[in-house]
C-alpha cells in the first residue's frame, strides 16, 4: 500500500511540475554531465526532441541527426538527445558511458541531457508536456527515436515516430518550415 501512495504522489508531482512549468523551457533537466539545465538557452530556436539509445536498431539514426543538426544549427536549429532505457533495455549505460559512445562512434556534438523516462508512472515532466493528455500529439511513446518538433515560441508542431529518418524528406521539410517561421 505504501509503495502504491508513493508512486501515486511521485505521479501526481510530475503531472504538477509540467503544469506549473509555463513552456517548454522551463522544465527543469540534467545535462549528460549531470548539471542542472533547462531548455532556457535555446528559447527561440528550433528544437529536435529524441528519446535516444545506444543498442537499438535506430541508433544508427544518430548519424543523420548529427548531419541535420550540422546543417541547420546555424539557422537555429538544436537537436536534443534524452536517454531512455524503456524499451528493451536497450540503453543500460550510465550517463558517462553513453556520452562516450555518441562522442566516438557517432560525432555527436548536438546537447545530450540525462537519462530519463518517457512513459509511465516516473514519465520526466518533459514528457509529460510532449506526449501526455494535454499535449497536441498525446501518447505513450512506442520507442527509442521519437522524434518532436519544437517552434521558435517554444509550441510542439509534430512528432516523428521511430521510423521516420531525421534526414527524411518529411521531416527535412517540417524542420524548414519551423526555421523559416519568424
Amino acid at each position: 500500500m505504501k509503495i502504491l501512495i508513493l508512486l501515486a504522489v511521485i505521479l501526481i508531482f510530475q503531472v504538477i511540475s509540467a503544469y506549473a512549468a509555463e513552456s517548454i523551457y522551463d522544465i527543469p533537466l540534467k545535462d549528460i554531465d549531470g548539471k542542472d539545465a533547462t531548455l532556457k538557452p535555446y528559447a527561440g530556436k528550433v528544437l529536435l526532441v529524441v528519446n535516444v539509445a545506444s543498442h537499438c536498431g535506430f541508433t544508427p539514426q544518430y548519424t543523420a541527426l548529427e548531419a541535420t543538426y550540422q546543417k541547420y544549427q546555424a539557422q537555429g536549429l538544436v537537436v536534443c538527445g534524452f536517454p531512455c532505457n524503456q524499451f528493451g533495455g536497450q540503453e543500460p549505460g550510465t550517463d558517462a558511458e553513453i556520452k562516450q559512445f555518441c562522442s566516438s562512434k557517432y560525432a555527436v556534438t548536438f546537447p545530450m541531457f540525462d537519462k530519463i523516462e518517457v512513459n509511465g508512472a516516473n514519465r520526466h515532466s518533459l514528457y509529460v508536456m510532449l506526449a501526455g493528455k494535454e499535449s497536441p500529439v498525446a501518447g505513450d511513446i512506442g520507442w527509442n527515436f521519437t522524434k518532436f518538433l519544437i517552434g521558435r515560441d517554444g509550441k510542439i508542431l509534430k512528432r516523428f515516430e521511430s521510423k521516420v529518418k531525421p534526414d527524411s524528406p518529411e521531416m527535412i521539410q517540417a524542420i524548414e518550415a519551423a526555421l523559416a517561421a519568424k
